[in-house]
């Protein structure tokens, strides 16, 4: 059985996994009330976990280092509460070869290796060669599909990923090629990014020791 997570904690966490986002952005995350998030926001901003930022008229709240730890430390005491990190773990581990083959369509996205240039940018003007990467896109979508409804099983806050990204991808095969890899709008990469960092956030992991 499923279980749901504290407001305070899914407050918290939506900062830790959008990066930097508004009161309204991190409210939607979750299906929050706008006006609890932006008072649990405050309480996390006196105890030193978050901060509010403004600069180009954008403002914006993120983490800062001791709220990245208290975020850490809650999600652990949450995992350890509902019984799930064994799934979680074994999810993780079929997650990763699952990543590069994101990361490499992405790059084929970006780059397409011309004679002399191997890293010429893709003017996308090959449509088999974007036509493969679509197809990794694909197959990329298709197995996370289980795994998303694997760690939904175990907390209803991992729940949409796999449809957010069949989302994204069905823009991208209707024209619009931005949302393969822009990070502005709920793009195939912004998505897979969002639950890497979940996964080894949930998992007290390092970022920079994943591949």
């Amino acid at each position: 059985m499923t279980r749901t997570s504290a407001p305070d904690l899914l407050v918290l966490h939506a900062v830790r996994i959008t990066g930097f986002a508004d009161t309204p952005v991190l409210a939607r995350r979750y299906g929050l009330d706008p006006a609890m998030t932006e008072e649990l926001l405050l309480d996390a901003q006196a105890r030193g976990w978050v901060e509010h930022t403004a600069f180009g008229g954008t403002g914006g709240w993120s983490l800062t280092e001791s709220g990245r730890v208290e975020n850490e430390r809650q999600l652990g005491a949450e995992l350890q509460r509902v019984g799930g990190a064994e799934e979680v773990h074994e999810v993780h581990r079929t997650f990763l070869p699952l990543n590069g083959l994101l990361q490499r369509a992405c790059t084929d996205w970006q780059l397409r290796p011309a004679p002399g240039d191997r890293l010429a940018v893709n003017d996308h003007s090959d449509p088999v060669w974007d036509a493969g990467v679509l197809h990794e896109l694909g197959g990329v979508g298709r197995a996370l599909g289980p795994l998303a409804k694997r760690l939904a099983g175990v907390l209803a806050r991992f729940d949409g990923y796999d449809t957010r990204f069949t989302a994204a991808l069905e823009r991208v095969q209707g024209g619009d090629g931005g949302w393969v890899d822009r990070t502005d709008v709920d793009s195939c990469h912004r998505v897979w990014f969002e639950l890497h960092e979940d996964l080894i956030a949930t998992l007290g992991l390092n970022r920079h020791a994943q591949p």
